[in-house]
């Protein structure tokens, strides 16, 4: 990443694509629960459509977009889409009450949300527009738009708000820009010397900052992403199975949750893992 601090997120990431376009970026199940593998270039593809269809409506530099799905391949268009329109996204995990998703919108100021199908009738009336991800006219390739937009925000702008949970009292939305996050990568490069051979997990909920870490950095030094389903997070059984049928080389975990990995392994007949680091955060060691 040359000169960082002149870059917003998706400008590095669709440096990533230019350099290796057919390489495979995210491995994620879709909205209809198909298990997909898109490449750099697929994915910025899939991204730009929906970014044009955003820009269309106006959104753009101080703009913040709720972003309401499963985990899945819809997460991540969705979020470089809002990005690459220049707004910034506003994460609402579907676990959450739909009286925490409503302050949050409200208190963020969002009238936008982009979702799926499925979750679209339980926050009726929460924003004023939804835009569903997995609308076959946002999936279907179409040249006239899913080029880049171009210059439309910077690494000081805004991008993302991510709230508190809300424990010692009302939740609080923490503001970040691009430039807080590249910086971040870029004063740990030397650490891991992170690589495109790299293979990721989503474990963590897009509504926790630790989601962040893992995101960009897959697809910022042009590694893969594996999305964990929900499902298989909360299962140390699957999420071993997952790791190892993957290759996962970078584990990012709370000492919690990988001590119950560790307890499933010991179970288990020994098998050879890919990893070379496991990350924690979240939690004291």
């Amino acid at each position: 990443m040359r000169h960082p601090q002149a870059n917003a997120l998706h400008e590095l990431f669709e440096q990533q694509v230019a350099r290796t376009p057919g390489a495979i970026a995210l491995t994620a199940s879709a909205a209809d629960g198909t298990r997909l593998h898109l490449s750099y270039a697929d994915l910025n593809s899939r991204a730009n459509v929906v970014a044009h269809r955003l820009r269309e409506m106006g959104v753009g530099p101080t703009h913040l977009v709720g972003l309401h799905t499963e985990r899945n391949c819809e997460l991540v268009i969705g979020m470089l889409a809002i990005l690459k329109a220049g707004g910034a996204y506003l994460p609402l995990d579907p676990v959450y009450p739909r009286d925490r998703i409503a302050f949050m919108l409200e208190d963020a100021g969002a009238s936008l949300l982009l979702t799926q199908a499925s979750l679209a009738s339980s926050l009726a009336g929460v924003a004023s527009v939804t835009i569903c991800l997995d609308d076959p006219s946002l999936t279907a390739p179409d040249p006239s738009n899913d080029f880049n937009l171009g210059a439309t925000a910077g690494a000081a702008d805004l991008a993302y708000v991510i709230y508190t949970s809300g424990s010692t009292g009302q939740p609080k939305g923490v503001c970040v820009t691009h430039h807080n996050v590249v910086r971040l990568f870029t004063a740990t490069a030397a650490w891991f010397e992170f690589s495109a051979a790299d293979v990721w997990t989503l474990f963590h909920s897009y509504a926790f900052d630790f989601s962040v870490w893992e995101i960009w950095g897959a697809l910022l030094y042009g590694g893969r992403l594996v999305s964990v389903p929900l499902d298989i997070s909360r299962s140390p059984d699957a999420f071993r199975d997952l790791l190892l049928r993957e290759k996962v080389t970078v584990l990012n975990q709370t000492p919690t949750a990988f001590s119950q990995l560790i307890e499933a392994d010991v179970a288990q007949p020994q098998a050879a893992f890919a990893l070379r680091y496991v990350i924690f955060g979240g939690e004291a060691l």
